[in-house]
């Protein structure tokens, strides 16, 4: 499953957005959007989670928690 993740400081990087999804399951990809020309973060990112289940808990536990000082949107 991919999982929009929205709001994400903009410090995050892919390593922080794996890590932060890897205690729900198999994390295959985690990936923060940037920018072409500045190569800043555009504020987020997509998580591909092998296990449907495993991404539908992490989406509930995930969802309006706050991380890095941002409240995430996950769906």
């Amino acid at each position: 499953m991919n999982i929009y993740v929205g709001n994400l400081s903009w410090n995050m990087t892919d390593a922080d957005l794996n890590e932060l999804f890897i205690s729900y399951g198999t994390v295959t990809n985690a990936k923060v959007l940037k920018d072409k020309t500045s190569g800043r973060s555009r504020g987020f990112g997509f998580v591909e989670i092998e296990d449907d289940e495993a991404a539908r808990t992490a989406i509930a536990a995930l969802n309006d928690s706050e991380v890095q000082g941002r409240k995430l949107i996950v769906n």
